[in-house]
C-alpha cells in the first residue's frame, strides 16, 4: 500500500509521519519539497504529484492556518484551503484512492454552549472558516472515498504552542490575563495522528465509513482554564513560576481584538467518531500533562 502525506512539516504532519509509517510505503512531501510538488498554490503541480505516485491513500495535513492573516489574503487562503483540496479529491476519485483531510470548528458560528455535531448548521465567521468549509464541500461533492476530521485547539510539543507561551509569561510576569469566554478542548497533534492511522485501517476494510467526523480530546475548558492548568502543573513540577495562581485573571475576548473573529464555542461532539471506529478519546488534561512532561 502506498500513502502520500502532504504537509509533512506541520504539527499534525510531523506526527503523521510517525503514525502512518507502519501502514505501508509512506511518501511525505511539503511545500518546499524538490522530488514532488507539495506546493498548494501550484494546483497543476499537485495533480501531477498524485498522478506520478498513484497512492492508495492521500493524507492532507497542509492548510493556510494563519487565521488573522487570511483576512487580508483571502484568495491565497481559498487556493490552499479549498481549491487545492478539490484537486486532491478529484485525483483521489480518479484513482479510487482514499483522501484524509482535516478541517476545523471555525466552520461554525460559535454560538451556544452545546457541542457541535457533524450535522449542525455551519456559519463561519472568518475567511479561514469559510475557506475550510469550501474545502470540505469540494471533497464531499467529488464523490471520492474520504475521511474529513474537524478538530480544534491543536497543539504539539514541536514548535510554538499556547502552553509554551503561558509558561514563558508566567516566569516573567506578576499578572496574566487570559480569555475565559471561549471554550474548547485542547487536542494534541499526536492524538490526531494516532486516530487517523486507526481510522485508515478501518476504512480500508469498510468503505461505508467514508464521511465527516469530529475529532478532539475529551472534556472542555476555556483558554483561562487551560492556562491555569499549565501553570499549576509546572509549579508542582518544580518550575520557577513568578505569577501567583490567583493572579491569572479571566477576561473577555473583547480584551484582545483580532482581525478575524474567533468562535466562542469550539466544542465538537465526537460520538460519531467514537462509535464508528470503536475509540475512547482521552480527556484534554491527559494530553496536555504529557506535553508538559515532555517540554519542562
Amino acid at each position: 500500500m502506498k500513502i502520500l502525506l502532504l504537509g509533512k512539516g506541520g504539527q499534525v504532519g510531523w506526527e503523521l509521519q510517525r503514525s502512518l509509517a507502519p501502514l505501508g510505503e509512506l511518501i511525505a512531501v511539503d511545500f518546499d519539497s524538490t522530488d514532488y510538488c507539495g506546493d498548494f498554490t501550484n494546483l497543476s503541480g499537485l495533480a501531477d504529484t498524485i498522478r506520478a505516485i498513484a497512492p492508495d491513500i492521500i493524507v492532507n495535513a497542509a492548510a493556510h492556518t494563519a487565521v488573522d492573516k487570511a483576512e487580508s489574503e483571502p484568495e491565497l487562503a481559498r487556493t490552499i484551503n479549498a481549491l487545492a483540496p478539490a484537486i486532491l479529491a478529484q485525483e483521489a476519485q480518479r484513482l479510487g484512492a482514499w483522501l484524509v483531510h482535516y478541517s476545523t470548528d471555525y466552520v461554525f458560528d460559535g454560538s451556544g454552549t452545546a457541542p457541535w455535531t457533524v450535522t449542525s448548521p455551519t456559519g463561519p465567521l472568518s475567511v479561514y472558516g469559510q475557506t475550510k468549509l469550501e474545502g470540505e464541500e469540494a471533497i464531499g461533492a467529488s464523490g471520492c472515498k474520504h475521511l474529513i476530521f474537524r478538530t480544534s485547539w491543536v497543539y504539539a510539543a514541536r514548535g510554538g504552542n499556547f502552553a509554551r507561551t503561558m509558561l514563558r509569561l508566567a516566569k516573567e510576569r506578576d499578572r496574566l490575563t487570559v480569555i475565559d469566554d471561549q471554550i474548547g478542548a485542547p487536542t494534541g497533534a499526536d492524538l490526531l495522528a494516532d486516530v487517523t492511522a486507526h481510522a485508515i485501517r478501518t476504512a480500508l476494510q469498510r468503505p461505508d465509513v467514508s464521511g465527516l467526523y469530529h475529532l478532539v480530546a475529551g472534556g472542555q475548558t476555556s483558554w483561562h482554564g487551560y492556562a491555569s492548568f499549565v501553570v499549576d502543573f509546572a509549579r508542582q513540577a518544580g518550575v520557577d513560576i513568578k505569577v501567583a495562581q490567583e493572579a491569572i485573571l479571566p477576561v473577555a475576548t473583547s480584551a484582545f481584538p483580532t482581525p478575524a473573529t474567533r468562535p466562542n464555542n469550539s466544542l465538537l461532539n465526537t460520538e460519531k467518531l467514537q462509535q464508528t471506529f470503536s475509540l475512547t478519546l482521552p480527556h484534554w488534561q491527559t494530553g496536555v500533562a504529557r506535553l508538559l512532561t515532555e517540554i519542562l
